[in-house]
């Protein structure tokens, strides 16, 4: 190639990179490089826990596509380094979830066991991931190239009722916890049940006051309105939504009211769309109240004979095919989330590992860059993809970490021990 035509392909290239860098597509790619996704929920322990009781000598988070079910066969898993990179995912809040039916000295135990797993996995790949106990090394390790690695309890049961307990679990490296799982505790309603106490009992709104002097952040996932709505009246710095949509799009229980979405705004949080099918699309969650209603109805007729259960569901799965989600049904969460609440308040919480599995174009985590597209399509700008992707959840924790700081000299709140 001659000196002047080379001239001439390079401008004629430097005019196209304009033109292409306004493809949604492009506008994506940008926004995720700039700012990788920070991803609020995911459930590998839990997957460690269920599959390998927590012996992870021989698991390869490589490559997980293949991995002992627990039960003497094998199932992919939805998370392993392969198809985080894909989804350029930089960030992750690890869950470290147990049964909310366990009693709560039980379930204490049990979190205790799942931090440490948590933090044995993060030390088995010290070139793959980081443990972040801060906003500053979630920066530090995303600009090393590395998975900023965050612990997040699932659910006020794992306390015990106890501040002194909360305290510990902040000290050994959690940085949220969700009020409720998918029952009622002594001191907060789930969404999931018939409330107990109306929200947050005087005990509960403590817990939330201590979580943010120390700098745990407030998850509000799982949890009733009502109690979402003392917990923001109570609130001094910003709280979360680690895995939920909205409500007015599909009116799961799970969901987010508008009224919430309306105070969020006012306190700064924010609500990290959740990719679950039957939270997320409303078509899939009556398709599964209709399941679960005829499989109540043959276990009626056929008490004694599981056979014929079995066989009366598959029939019935055979003439009513899953409605699937797509990954245009989480953007028509996304889109509720910011005309209420407002682009600020936006983030991703895919619930992957916790559920069997995402919508179509985001079965696994590697599927969010399909989500930025899509979004970039529908007129998001570059900024407002950084803002879901990330810094709106820097922001939050960032926030979160100034008023502890600010706080640092308050006395714990003290409450007396059972003697």
């Amino acid at each position: 190639m001659t000196r002047f035509t080379f001239l001439i392909a390079a401008g004629a290239l430097a005019l196209a990179l304009p033109v292409a860098a306004q493809t949604p597509e492009a506008v994506a790619e940008a926004a995720l490089r700039a700012a990788p996704v920070w991803d609020g929920h995911n459930d590998v322990p839990e997957q460690l826990r269920g599959r390998r009781g927590d012996v992870i000598a021989d698991f390869d988070f490589n490559d997980t596509t293949a991995e002992p079910d627990g039960k003497g066969g094998t199932k992919p898993m939805h998370t392993d380094f392969r198809r985080l990179a894909q989804g350029r995912v930089g960030a992750q809040f690890w869950s470290v979830y147990v049964d909310a039916d366990q009693p709560e000295p039980q379930a204490v135990v049990a979190t205790l066991q799942q931090i440490d797993v948590t933090k044995r996995l993060i030390a088995r790949y010290p070139d793959r991931l980081a443990l972040a106990l801060s906003a500053d090394d979630v920066q530090r390790a995303m600009k090393a190239g590395k998975i900023a690695s965050l612990i997040g309890m699932e659910g006020g049961h794992s306390i015990g009722s106890s501040l002194a307990v909360l305290r510990q679990m902040y000290d050994l490296g959690a940085r949220y916890m969700t009020l409720t799982h998918s029952k009622n505790n002594d001191w907060a309603d789930s969404s999931s049940v018939v409330p107990e106490h109306g929200g947050l009992t005087d005990f509960g709104k403590d817990v939330v006051r201590e979580m943010q002097r120390i700098g745990m952040l407030v998850d509000l996932s799982h949890t009733s309105e009502a109690t979402q709505l003392d917990a923001l009246a109570v609130a001094r710095a910003p709280v979360i939504f680690s895995h939920s949509g909205a409500r007015a799009v599909n009116p799961h229980n799970r969901n987010v009211t508008d009224a919430v979405l309306a105070r969020l705004r006012d306190n700064g949080g924010i609500v990290m769309a959740v990719a679950l099918p039957s939270y997320v699309s409303e078509e899939r969650r009556q398709w599964g109240a209709r399941r679960e209603g005829e499989k109540k109805r043959l276990e009626t007729l056929w008490p004694a004979k599981p056979d014929e259960v079995t066989g009366g569901l598959a029939a019935w799965d055979a003439a009513n095919p899953e409605p699937k989600a797509t990954v245009a049904d989480i953007a028509d969460h996304i889109d509720h989330i910011r005309m209420v609440a407002g682009i600020d308040h936006i983030g991703l919480g895919g619930d992957y590992d916790g559920m069997d599995t995402g919508p179509v174009g985001m079965e696994d985590v590697s599927g969010y860059p399909n989500l930025f597209a899509e979004l970039a399509w529908r007129g998001y700008s570059q900024a407002d993809l950084e803002k879901i992707a990330s810094r709106n959840m820097m922001r939050v924790l960032r926030s979160a970490e100034a008023y502890a700081a600010l706080h640092r000299s308050d006395p714990p709140i003290e409450t007396k021990a059972p003697v």
